[in-house]
Order: C-alpha cells, then sequence, then structure tokens
C-alpha cells in the first residue's frame, strides 16, 4: 500500500511542476501586454475562492480553516508570496523565461542557507560545499564582468530571497497549524491584498486574452491542487526534487515559444546550482533517515 502511495504522490509532484511551468509561460505572455499586479490580482481572485471551497470541504470546514496559532507570520506569507508573483512576472518580460528560473533554482540552496539561523536546524560541512557550489553557479548565471552584467538580473536574485523567504515562512507555521490552514491564507491574505492594490493598475483586456487569463487561473488551482496531494503522500524533501524539472522545461518554452538566447554562461551555472541542489536535498534525505536510528 506503501509503495502505491508513494507512486501517486511522484506523479501528483511531477504534474506539479509541469503545470508550474505551463503557469509561467502563460505569465510571460501577458504580462508582455498587461500589467503584472492586474494579472495577479485576477489569478488570485480565483486562487482564493479555490482555497476557500477547499477550507470549507475540509475537515472542521472554514472555521478550522481560519484558526491559526501563528496569525501574524500567516499573513505574512500571503503578503510575500502575492509580491513574489508580482515580481516574478516582472522577470519573466525584463530578464526572460528561463534566464529568470536559471536564478530562481538557487532558492533551495538559499533555504538551506538560511534555516541554520532561521529555523535553528544543522546544516553539515558537505552540504555548505554545496551550498557554496550552488552560489558560484549563480554567479555564473549573473556573469558580473566588467560592462556585461545586467543590474536588471538583481530582480531575479530578489525574488529568488523572497520564495525562500515564503519557504522558511511555510515551514515555521506548519509546526503549529495543519497544512490546510496555510493554504486557506495565502490564497485569502493574497486576494484581498491584490484586490487593494491591482485596481489602480486595471486595462482593459482583448477577448483573446481572456481566454489565456482563464487558463492561468485554472493552471494555479490545479498545480497548487497537486501539490497539496503530492505532500499527502511524500514528504518535502522528496517532492522539492521535482522543482529542477521546472527549470528545464521553462528553458525549453523560453527557447521554443519565446525565442530566449541563452549563452553558454548560463547552461553551465545552471548544471552547477541543480548539481549542488540535488546535492544538498540528498544529503536532507539522508539525514533524516538516519535520525532515528541516532536517537
Amino acid at each position: 500500500m506503501r509503495i502505491k502511495s508513494d507512486r501517486a504522490g511522484y506523479l501528483f509532484a511531477l504534474a506539479t511542476y509541469v503545470i508550474f511551468a505551463a503557469q509561467d509561460a502563460i505569465s510571460k505572455h501577458l504580462g508582455q501586454s498587461y500589467s503584472p499586479v492586474m494579472i495577479t490580482m485576477i489569478r488570485y481572485w480565483a486562487f482564493g475562492a479555490f482555497a476557500v471551497a477547499l477550507a470549507m470541504r475540509a475537515p472542521g470546514g472554514l472555521k478550522m480553516a481560519v484558526t491559526t496559532n501563528r496569525p501574524y507570520l500567516q499573513i505574512f506569507r500571503g503578503l510575500l508570496l502575492a509580491t513574489q508573483i508580482v515580481t516574478a512576472i516582472f522577470c519573466f518580460w525584463l530578464v526572460g523565461l528561463a534566464h529568470s528560473q536559471a536564478i530562481f533554482a538557487a532558492t533551495p540552496l538559499l533555504v538551506a542557507a538560511l534555516s541554520v539561523p532561521v529555523l535553528g536546524e544543522h546544516v553539515g560541512w558537505r552540504r555548505w560545499l554545496a551550498i557554496g557550489a550552488g552560489f558560484v553557479g549563480v554567479m555564473f548565471i549573473l556573469k558580473p564582468d566588467a560592462g556585461i552584467f545586467d543590474p536588471i538580473l538583481l530582480l531575479a536574485v530578489v525574488n529568488a530571497f523572497m520564495l525562500a523567504g515564503y519557504a522558511l515562512a511555510t515551514r515555521l507555521v506548519a509546526r503549529s497549524d495543519p497544512p490546510m490552514t496555510s493554504f486557506f491564507y495565502i490564497g485569502a491574505v493574497g486576494a484581498v491584498a491584490m484586490s487593494f492594490v491591482g485596481p489602480f493598475a486595471w486595462e482593459p483586456m482583448a477577448p483573446a486574452d481572456w481566454g489565456w487569463m482563464a487558463a492561468l487561473c485554472c493552471t494555479g488551482m490545479i498545480s497548487h491542487y497537486c501539490l497539496i496531494k503530492a505532500l499527502d503522500h511524500l514528504d518535502a524533501v522528496l517532492v522539492q526534487p521535482f522543482s529542477y524539472l521546472h527549470l528545464v522545461i521553462a528553458c525549453f518554452i523560453g527557447v521554443l515559444l519565446f525565442g530566449e538566447h541563452l549563452a553558454a554562461n548560463v547552461w553551465i551555472g545552471s548544471l552547477i546550482v541543480v548539481g549542488a541542489g540535488i546535492f544538498t536535498v540528498w544529503r536532507e534525505i539522508r539525514a533524516k533517515r538516519l535520525a532515528p536510528a541516532q536517537a
């Protein structure tokens, strides 16, 4: 029974990151013509409604989902994720889909490094070496040589830090709140926050683009549902390696559909970052398996 459960978890994890990549492509397409703030607001209207609907169907209903032991941290998570999505759409437009995802791939390394001061976790010397190697890979991608470095790439770096902050906050609230509560707050808080700022960025949308907007809303709901199901079957550390598939698909989409060009430094840096990230995840899995035996 456990094998079957694991297989379902891996399939849901695979579906999650494939849909995430499609979602990013649609975001880039719309972000070339419309304000990322408006796009994010409409997306959150659908996502917020979806989060409320799931909460109402969960054990304990909406009342249980709203109840949290860390309300300020939950609100912070919701605001941070909404801001990160807006920034990501700007990155897809200004930096490029594939180039942005290459930098975002460093997020798990940032999480591992920051988990020491923020979460009080232990990171061994091997993982610190992998983290250091990953940051070297990021420097390859950024290529900060004289006269070549593009400051706009720093927007993608900031976005990676926001993703890492969101992941760390999620780990913190997971110590006291159930997953449905955390899911409800990112949907509800994001929808409310974007409804305050989004109307100021409103602009008419072509009828054909409303179809793309509907597709973006659907992919957002389906991908998060698949992620929830994947985490129902697998530990988060086992789901994490699938995030690198997101980078691979984003590179193909960026090059084939949007005509993006990836220089050799981006390919080399991406390989270093992904290799370091996979090693870091593997060490975390190994540490978790050894912990019961050492207890």
